[in-house]
């Protein structure tokens, strides 16, 4: 079964757009090319090889306004999750318009003090394995909260923070026991996974934690997942979460936060009919109407539907191959550059950066596949996209989140650039790995 791609041809502003491109000394035009703020994609190939990831800073920054703007309406901080996309220059950006962070280790909690110190501060730490070290790093950077998800993590918390003789502030991460709508990869919220504590054992949790000298027992944290895309989860696990608030209101406990998680999804499939702001508010809506009347300061932790559409992986075909009519483009990116279509089957967009004018487009039934050494090494099975030749440009779009922080050096792949385009300038954020790099640290 072939699919058409839904998105060839259309815009999806502000970050990737087609535009006209004008050569010669006549500025005649050259045919429409994808952009990426205000930079053709082809001149950023040219310039920085292929493959290529370009993230759009104006993208970036108006999802995060636009998210913050739809929880305007109750205390909240939006502490962005590094593990999207971890980005010393992104984070930066993000630091500068407000952000805190969710980090889920101590390599993600220094990338985030070495981007902006002072953003410690609004730093919640996730995940279930946190060790001594990791533990004793955040206490001494003075991060917000732990959100700790086992009955041993709290008691090791307590002993690192009585070491230090310091208070760490503390909220259960509790399984609501609610079932998300996504792969199961990245479904974290019912009681067959290793997240959290189940909520019927919270209470006695909470009140062997109040006990604790060194531990300040100050909210509520839930996560059900990842790549939601409808609210309704996320309201059946806040009405559960309000319960639960109340019940330990009632039990002494002074609770101020209630960290709702991330996991709000965006649509890989024609993303261009989505109005972000419109999609952030409903989420609002269903996060804060259970926790009405509480009177908590709410955490979100939002990252791909932040950085996600910010960012395409730009790509050149190498070779067309036909095997007994199945029909092949090979490109020079690889599944050790963005691994989601051969992890999860994720879908992405694929378009090519020129775009000839429709009445000379050519579909046709591809895989667009990459050099690694697997049958797992694909982008796109059985895609229907206009014909491209050997040579030309395609841009993988929706990859700026989980793209470059999957990647690997498998096959001794160096991994690729990334540009951060903002208006009309272009800055490499990091450059592009050699072999060299990749042996220096073997003996």
């Amino acid at each position: 079964m072939t699919r058409r791609s839904p998105i060839t041809g259309a815009e999806r502003p502000p970050g990737f757009v087609y535009r006209e491109e004008k050569k010669g000394l006549l500025r005649r035009s050259a045919g429409l090319f994808l952009f990426c703020d205000d930079i053709a994609i082809t001149k950023l190939a040219e310039h920085y090889g292929t493959p290529l990831y370009v993230y759009s800073a104006s993208m970036i920054t108006e999802r995060f306004d636009a998210f913050d703007r739809a929880f305007r309406h109750v205390p909240h901080t939006i502490c962005y999750s590094v593990k999207a996309n971890s980005n010393l220059s992104i984070l930066r950006l993000l630091a500068k318009g407000g952000s805190g962070f969710d980090v889920v280790s101590g390599g993600e909690l220094e990338r985030v003090l070495v981007a902006e110190r002072r953003a410690a501060k609004k730093v919640v730490f996730s995940g279930v394995g946190k060790t001594r070290d990791e533990m004793t790093a955040a206490l001494k950077a003075g991060i917000l909260l732990f959100n700790v998800e086992s009955e041993s993590e709290l008691w090791t918390l307590a002993e690192c923070a009585a070491r230090l003789r310091m208070s760490a502030p503390v909220a259960l991460r509790v399984n609501p026991d609610v079932a998300a709508d996504t792969h199961p990869y990245i479904s974290t919220g019912l009681r067959k996974h290793k997240f959290g504590v189940p909520l019927r054992e919270a209470r006695t949790l909470y009140a062997k934690a109040s006990a604790v000298r060194y531990l300040k027992v100050i909210g509520v944290s839930v996560h059900i997942g990842s790549q939601i895309t409808e609210v309704a989860p996320f309201a059946e696990a806040m009405a559960r979460v309000a319960v639960l608030v109340g019940e330990l209101r009632a039990d002494g406990h002074k609770l101020n936060y209630v960290d709702a998680g991330g996991g709000l999804g965006i649509p890989y499939e024609n993303g261009a009919a989505m109005n972000f702001s419109d999609y952030a508010s409903d989420y609002s809506k269903a996060i804060t109407r259970p926790l009405r009347g509480l009177n908590v300061h709410v955490l979100l932790e939002p990252g791909r539907s932040i950085v996600g559409p910010a960012g395409a992986l730009v790509t050149r075909v190498v070779y067309r191959k036909t095997n007994d009519g199945k029909r092949f483009v090979v490109v020079d990116a690889a599944m050790n550059d963005l691994v989601r279509p051969a992890l999860y089957g994720a879908h992405h967009e694929i378009v090519p950066v020129r775009r000839r004018a429709d009445s000379s487009v050519k579909f046709e039934a591809v895989d667009v596949v990459g050099p690694v050494c697997e049958s797992g090494d694909f982008f796109a099975r059985d895609r229907e996209l206009p014909r491209v030749e050997e040579g030309e440009l395609l841009a993988i779009l929706d990859a700026g989140a989980y793209g470059m922080a999957l990647a690997s050096n498998y096959n001794t792949r160096p991994r690729p650039a990334e540009l951060l385009v903002s208006g009309k300038s272009a800055k490499v954020i990091r450059r592009r790995e050699k072999v060299a790099d990749l042996l220096r640290d073997e003996r």
